[in-house]
């Protein structure tokens, strides 16, 4: 099936939800109410993934709407990591010293239940940038030459045509500046179709070094062909890397999130963030707490080899960037003089994999 076949099969309505079997018609009309305000598209590809019989299916859970997200909670809002307050011109997000956030397009292949940008995208919004607002944004990034790194987003970048995403890639690596392009993308796993010879000699550019970062939650995202779509990337010499956010009924178990990373690196991705789940609206029904997203990274830490390591991440809502939230492994336990240089030294409470506790500097 071609990616243009796969885009015009997409299930996009309720009703098609329940005559596939992937949604009871019991929840027809709460469905339709979501699907009035958040943008509801499941291509084939991952629609094939979604086990009708299985309420618990976590591939459903990330992708069928759910009446869930008709409660709005009071500490949830429609620009959860800040991104308004960031963004000097229309389609830039600069919140961080040396790189930007590019949104080119608002919209995307399938559409996440638990979205941080689902009040900005899917139809009915600003489809694209302007030529006007892109020509901006491109100046924008020229008058700032502390910008090392460009993260294309949206939306999906890879949702654009070849010759667009073309003139883009070459655009920004004529920047002097710019020596990393990095897109953000989820198009291999619901569309892998669409990763053709075409898009990724799209994507290699002279002047800058390309990097994709995939995101994917469960390991059952990367099929046969999803990791065929990955291997012509990485084939042609374009490195990569993950983003998972961790999800309740989804991945939020040490077994499953084993087998996520361990897929990842398999297909030659290095995990990158494992992000919780950011406060937008309708979504406290995906989220964990901290405390769980640290023992299942403290549990991961003695079960899989550190190239399976993300970095378990927030985004500190209203804009102030990501922080490591991940478990904490030393603490000051006392000051002990050392004999020979006269001096105090600190030592150090060191937990391990195991639970243990050592100190360090030995006695």
């Amino acid at each position: 099936m071609s990616s243009r076949t796969n885009i015009a099969s997409t299930l996009r309505a309720p009703t098609e939800l329940v005559a596939r079997g992937l949604a009871p018609a019991s929840d027809l009309t709460a469905l339709e109410k979501v699907a009035s305000r958040y943008a509801v598209a499941i291509t084939p590809d991952i629609a094939a993934l979604i086990h009708p019989g299985d309420p618990n299916d976590p591939i459903a859970r990330q992708f069928i709407p759910s009446a869930d997200e008709l409660v709005t909670e009071k500490n949830e809002r429609d620009d959860p990591i800040g991104d308004h307050s960031h963004s000097p011109v229309a389609g830039i997000v600069h919140r961080y010293p040396d790189r930007v956030l590019f949104k080119l397009v608002h919209v995307c292949a399938v559409y996440c239940r638990f979205c941080f940008r689902r009040e900005m995208v899917g139809p009915g919004k600003d489809n694209a940038l302007s030529d006007r607002a892109y020509a901006e944004a491109l100046d924008y990034i020229r008058a700032h030459t502390e910008i090392w790194e460009v993260i294309l987003t949206g939306g999906d970048p890879l949702m654009l045509s070849d010759r667009r995403l073309r003139q883009i890639m070459k655009d920004l690596a004529a920047i002097d500046h710019v020596k990393i392009i990095r897109i953000h993308t989820r198009i291999p796993v619901a569309d892998p179709d669409r990763i053709t010879d075409g898009i990724v000699a799209a994507l290699k550019v002279g002047n800058a070094t390309t990097w994709v970062a995939l995101h994917a939650n469960h390991a059952r995202e990367l099929t046969e062909k999803a990791r065929a779509s990955i291997a012509r990337l990485v084939d042609a010499g374009i490195p990569m890397v993950s983003q998972s956010v961790l999800l309740a009924g989804v991945n939020d178990d040490v077994a499953t999130l084993e087998a996520l990373m361990r897929a990842f690196v398999e297909c030659r991705i290095k995990p990158y963030y494992l992000h919780h789940g950011d406060l937008a609206p309708g979504t406290a029904h995906l989220r964990t707490t901290l405390a769980q997203g640290q023992e299942l990274m403290r549990r991961l830490r003695g079960r899989v080899s550190g190239l399976c390591q993300p970095d378990y991440v927030l985004d500190i809502p209203g804009g102030a960037g990501k922080s490591p939230v991940g478990p904490g492994y030393i603490s000051p336990q006392e000051s002990v003089a050392d004999e020979r240089e006269l001096r105090p030294e600190t030592r150090y409470r060191i937990v391990d994999y195991c639970g243990e506790v050592h100190l360090y500097p030995p006695v």
